[in-house]
């Protein structure tokens, strides 16, 4: 199993270990829908030919968990479950998988009443009796609310770390040490500060480390390649994921990046960092998962790219969300945000919204609002 406590974080340039006898894992995820067995095992087996070492996979439901169990009949390799908003559901899950992954952030949304530390008690009891890793995924768009309030607006990464650190604290008092911590952002600067604070406090606690909607390639590839450079190259990070907006059929992409990048570090081929504080135009996006509702949304990404190409040197930060998960709070931070529906995209500026727009109809108004903010710029 990748998941394993580790008291050092040397790393053994050339062989890619860290630590004693450790491989840096390479993670990916399922894009397919959980409850299309035939579809979600077919993409489980070409990740796996692609040299996937942990295959994550959602489920949002009691028929999704349902579908996991046939699922986990027809695969070998190491599959983690996401929990997404229903804690409850590991109960269901964790007989067919090898890792439980929550986000502190999604323990508010069932049982509002109940404390988060029932609820983590609840998930470590499950895993232990079922012998599973556990990841716990501290991700920027959805901080625990009762650390977001304690601190600045503009303090994104405090939050994230005073989460982590606090559910690390209670996740050793039950005595369970088969855990990791990720702490994903889609910046690279701020995806590597995070984790480099996280690792001078918790050295001991293994890191999975991914930028989040890191976007299309090459981009998507350039900006996570500058986190794992930094962060791998001074001894941080045990698991890794590159996430990418791609086509289902593609996906196997993610895993070919993460190989790339964990080779050149380890053979020294390190590029210069790239400074993301240019006034330069920067378009993220996420990962094409299970949880987009139209798959449209990866054409319109790539067509919000190419229409935007003309304000390349303006520092503009345009968020292509696809769904409702994750869209309405990672496109806060962005100067223009699209969040994807089934048949609507919702547009935002500065994190207000500016309506429901369909998929052709929607690039129209990008382009009239990123007109106004160059217009802005060149006033200001």
């Amino acid at each position: 199993m990748e998941i394993v406590r580790n008291p050092t974080r040397s790393v053994a340039i050339g062989s890619i270990h860290i630590g004693a006898g450790h491989r840096i894992a390479v993670q990916s995820m399922t894009a397919t829908k959980t409850q299309d067995i035939d579809a979600t095992v077919a993409q489980v087996t070409d990740l796996e030919q692609a040299g996937a070492d942990v295959i994550r996979i959602a489920v949002d439901s009691k028929k999704d968990a349902e579908a996991l169990a046939e699922i986990r009949k027809q695969t070998s390799g190491n599959l983690s479950v996401d929990l997404q908003e229903n804690y409850r559901l590991a109960e269901l899950v964790a007989p067919h998988v090898d890792k439980i992954r929550y986000n502190p952030g999604h323990l508010y949304h069932h049982e509002r009443e109940k404390p988060w530390q029932e609820k983590v008690e609840y998930i470590i009891g499950v895993a232990k009796d079922n012998d599973c890793a556990v990841r716990i995924g501290v991700n920027c768009g959805s901080v625990d609310p009762a650390k977001l309030a304690l601190y600045e607006k503009d303090d994104s990464i405090t939050p994230m770390l005073e989460s982590a650190w606090e559910h690390c604290d209670l996740v050793d008092r039950l005595d369970f040490h088969r855990f990791c911590v990720s702490l994903k952002d889609s910046d690279p600067q701020k995806v590597i500060e995070v984790n480099r604070r996280f690792a001078e406090k918790r050295p001991d606690v293994p890191l999975h480390l991914g930028v989040t909607e890191a976007g299309m390639p090459p981009d998507g590839i350039i900006k996570t390649r500058i986190a794992f450079e930094q962060l791998i190259g001074t001894g941080i990070g045990d698991t890794i994921r590159v996430s990418l907006t791609v086509p289902n059929a593609r996906k196997g992409e993610e895993i070919a990046a993460g190989r790339k990048i964990l080779d050149d570090i380890a053979a020294g081929r390190v590029r210069t960092v790239v400074d993301y504080g240019l006034q330069t135009l920067n378009i993220i996006s996420c990962p094409s998962c299970s949880r987009v509702e139209n798959e449209a949304f990866v054409d319109l990404a790539a067509k919000v790219k190419e229409m935007t190409e003309y304000a390349k040197d303006h520092k503009i930060t345009i968020a292509v969300m696809g769904c409702r998960v994750n869209g309405p709070g990672e496109t806060d931070d962005a100067d223009l945000g699209l969040w994807c529906g089934p048949s609507f995209v919702n547009l935002k500026k500065g994190g207000e919204p500016l309506g429901a727009f369909g998929y052709e109809e929607v690039l129209v108004k990008l382009k009239e609002e990123l007109d106004q903010l160059i217009d802005a710029q060149t006033v200001g």
